[in-house]
């Protein structure tokens, strides 16, 4: 069946669980997870799959082992594209569509290449690449220290990018009528398309 967008079922089914993250309501509507959230989703993912790869398609139960917050269900369901150490990024919930991608974890030795490049000629380059993001709606994040690590100086001309341990951009989608159909699909390969830049850098540079 071709992906057709995310039914308006799936987004009221997660404002319900974020009220009642129990096991009784999970139970009672998981039939519209099922039809309305997992299977466009996986709808989604084998029609962008000969262009991006192969997605990781996220479970909705949450590993509550050592956290404090018990509620057993995410109130997202996500997948993530792993090109090398980058990925690309998709998630819907309650509050729309959310779409990234970038570095999310990285080694040590990672974020010091990374910060090499950044303090060095690739510098540039990645902040036109970051640039252009946010020209596009885009936010860009990540872990961050609170002060520039040594030997760099507080006032180095990229201290900002300097600070980050994981390099992230993406764009949230609230609803709109454009969700419950094929758009959908289009608006996920535009961004995705966007971030393309963001991850190459990252790929050569860390």
């Amino acid at each position: 069946m071709p992906f057709q967008g995310f039914p308006d079922e799936g987004l009221v089914f997660y404002e319900g669980l974020e009220a009642d993250n129990s096991k009784a309501y999970w139970t009672d509507h998981k039939n519209v997870y099922d039809t309305c959230v997992l299977a466009p989703m996986k709808h989604l993912l084998t029609e962008l799959e000969p262009t991006f790869g192969t997605a990781k398609l996220f479970r909705p139960y949450r590993d509550v082992r050592f956290s404090k917050d018990k509620t057993p269900y995410k109130t997202r369901q996500y997948a993530v594209v792993h090109q090398g150490d980058q990925g690309l990024y998709v998630g819907i919930d309650a509050a729309g569509l959310h779409l990234g991608g970038g570095m999310f974890h990285a080694s040590t030795e990672q974020v010091q290449r990374m910060r090499t490049s950044i303090d060095g000629t690739a510098g540039a380059a990645l902040e036109k690449v970051l640039a252009s993001l946010r020209r596009r709606g885009f936010e860009v994040g990540g872990d961050q220290l609170k002060r520039v690590p040594k030997p760099y100086e507080s006032d180095n001309p990229r201290a900002d990018l300097l600070r980050h341990k994981s390099l992230i951009s993406w764009v949230d989608h609230e609803p709109q009528a454009w969700l419950h159909t094929v758009e959908a699909k289009k608006q996920v390969v535009k961004a995705w398309k966007a971030l393309g830049p963001l991850n190459a850098w990252l790929s050569q540079h860390t």
